[in-house]
């Protein structure tokens, strides 16, 4: 992959836009976007971790359709699909690995390392829709899809062990 120039830091964190869809700034990061992206969603799960189930799936899939609009804003404002800086998928991704997991935070742990691995192997059709759709939606919903592989092993792994 071609290195993909930066925007400067002004301009993601003074525009709402690129602030949302760089993960609150942690897009920015010159390591590693994604997995600081990641990280910034960890806070975002311990808001919405209390609430009841139903009310985790609907904010759930509020972050996902909101990413759809801020993702493809924010790619077509930076003139490039996918930008590595925009991490808002990632919330969405992780999100997903997380729902109804177990309490604590060694599950947070496990959450995130499945949800790194599955969005950085790709596996079917994780990379088909990464490679397939190039709007706000496809950046999206190649997380989601990750997310879902980390959510379905997540589970095994509770059901399993607790």
């Amino acid at each position: 992959m071609p290195r993909v120039e930066q925007p400067p830091a002004r301009t993601v964190l003074t525009d709402p836009v690129h602030f949302l869809a760089f993960g609150f700034g942690s897009g920015l990061s010159p390591w590693a976007p994604g997995t600081a992206g990641t990280v910034a969603a960890i806070p975002v799960y311990l808001l919405l971790q209390p609430l009841p189930l139903w009310a985790y799936l609907l904010a759930t899939l509020l972050v996902i359709l909101a990413g759809f609009w801020l993702c493809g804003v924010s790619a077509r404002r930076l003139g490039v699909h996918d930008h590595p800086g925009i991490v808002w998928d990632e919330i969405a991704g992780f999100l997903v690995t997380m729902i109804a997991a177990p309490a604590g935070w060694w599950w947070v742990v496990i959450g995130f390392v499945l949800f790194r691995f599955f969005d950085i192997v790709k596996p079917w059709p994780v990379r088909w829709v990464d490679r397939r759709m190039h709007t706000g939606a496809g950046i999206v919903l190649d997380d989601v899809v990750a997310g879902i592989y980390a959510l379905a092993v997540m589970q095994l792994l509770a059901w399993w062990l607790v």
